[in-house]
């Protein structure tokens, strides 16, 4: 299975997301779910106005600001990240945000006018929110969305989505493991196609 190919779906359903138009009660300043909120209005500048390298620079520029990506990235990498070095944890993490914006930039070509309906956001005791939303299709079924923001202690950072259920994470280190295993058990040819997807 090409890297990153099973959770395709997850990441075209939270590149619409990010596309959407929401419609939700105001929010406190502050509020995972005005955090949500504020990136889905940035990105629809962005999707207006920019386009090519403008877009996705000022997509990965989102996604370092508003995701904590260095936690999600470790997440993903799982035990690997203990047998990594420094130098190639910075180029890992880097690349993982750069190929993340490369895909979000190009699957902002399948907005259809898609909104997202923000609901309950649920505190829990280990100090991540959870934010309910519903991703309204123009034909078909919502898609329940679940995202999972924490303070880091430098502001609210999304840490995680789910798309019916499906953990963007998790998804991720499934591949990433199946990827390292099929490769001598090293993390530097993941690394190396990471950053070829961020180019291609």
């Amino acid at each position: 299975m090409p890297l990153l190919a099973s959770r395709r779906l997850v990441l075209a359903a939270a590149g619409l997301i990010a596309l959407s138009a929401f419609t939700a009660p105001a929010m406190a300043a502050g509020d995972p779910g005005q955090l949500i909120q504020s990136v889905a209005d940035e990105v629809i500048q962005i999707v207006k106005q920019a386009k090519g390298p403008d877009r996705e620079a000022a997509i990965q520029k989102i996604l370092t600001t508003n995701f904590d990506m260095t936690y999600m990235g470790r997440a993903a990498l799982g035990t690997h990240w203990d047998g990594t070095s420094e130098p190639e944890r910075a180029r890992y993490l880097t690349a993982v945000a750069s190929a993340e914006a490369h895909a979000y930039s190009e699957r902002f070509g399948q907005y259809a006018g898609q909104t997202l309906t923000v609901g309950r956001v649920t505190p829990r005791p280990n100090g991540v929110s959870t934010v309910d939303t519903k991703l309204n299709q123009t034909d078909g079924a919502p898609i329940s969305i679940l995202w999972e923001v924490r303070d880091t202690g430098q502001g609210l950072r999304i840490t995680d989505v789910k798309v019916e259920g499906v953990s963007m994470v998790m998804t991720r280190r499934s591949d990433f493991n199946s990827y390292i295993q099929g490769h001598g058990g090293q993390v530097e040819p993941l690394i190396q196609e990471l950053e070829r997807r961020a180019k291609n």
